[in-house]
């Protein structure tokens, strides 16, 4: 898959939905997932990347739904250091009971991570080349095609510097969740995030829950007609570029 570096040039890595929107309010959120907002608000951004702090809606063991803050990129408790978040922005659905870093998560620590859109880059015919004469990349747009935000279901973990004190600050971070695309996504790349309908938010949130087979039921594509994409500027291939333009059809 094809992901821009934080300099505009390319980099390959094995993730999708590797860049979102994040631009509803904290109080839409919480109005939007039923939950409770009570920390520090995040600046609006249409170009959310790899180690950005993100909104993510988790639930406490009474069922009480609260909008908190994460680092984009899980951070499993036994790390060395967070390096190894940038690697692990994404985790495969299928094999998330099996996988040392997130068979435990899977069965105790999900949340869900609000997206107004995200995005993917479509590859090129050919006929246009980029600096390097590979055939240069469209980015899209992706969203629902109602206008409501994504339910994305994803895992949180904590993390800490290695020998730091009892009274030192824990990192919460995250990981979205990927399953195979579905008929509208598959033009643009084979894998796209899970999208959790209204009815199975209180499932996936609930602490009690710790079937991984009945979980594994939630992780599975969208039905086609949910999204709809259109291709934007390559503005967007820089993480430096954050402003609402960037979500608007190329050449508008």
């Amino acid at each position: 898959m094809y992901s821009p570096g934080a300099n505009g040039r390319a980099a390959t890595v094995g993730a999708v939905c590797g860049r979102f929107v994040s631009s509803s309010s904290p109080d839409a959120i919480s109005q939007f997932f039923g939950a409770s907002f009570d920390t520090e608000e995040l600046p609006v951004n249409h170009n959310v990347a790899p180690t950005n702090d993100v909104y993510a809606v988790v639930a406490d063991h009474q069922g009480q739904r609260h909008l908190q803050t994460f680092r984009w990129g899980l951070v499993p408790s036994w790390a060395k250091d967070v390096k190894i978040g940038s690697k692990m922005i994404n985790a495969r659905s299928e094999t998330l009971a099996e996988k040392p870093a997130f068979k435990g998560l899977f069965k105790k620590h999900r949340l869900i991570v609000p997206m107004d859109g995200f995005y993917e880059w479509r590859a090129g015919d050919g006929a246009t080349l980029t600096a390097r004469g590979t055939p240069a990349k469209t980015p899209m747009f992706i969203h629902r095609a109602d206008g409501s935000p994504l339910a994305v279901a994803g895992l949180w973990a904590t993390w800490r510097e290695p020998g730091a004190g009892p009274d030192d600050p824990w990192m919460h971070s995250c990981t979205v969740i990927t399953t195979a695309a579905n008929a509208t996504m598959a033009p643009v790349h084979d894998r796209m995030p899970v999208l959790l309908a209204e009815s199975d938010w209180a499932e996936w949130l609930d602490n009690s829950s710790h079937d991984p087979a009945a979980l594994q039921r939630l992780l599975v594509p969208a039905a086609d007609d949910v999204l709809v994409m259109h291709a934007v500027s390559t503005a967007v291939n820089s993480v430096r570029n954050k402003g609402p333009e960037l979500i608007e059809p190329a050449g508008s």
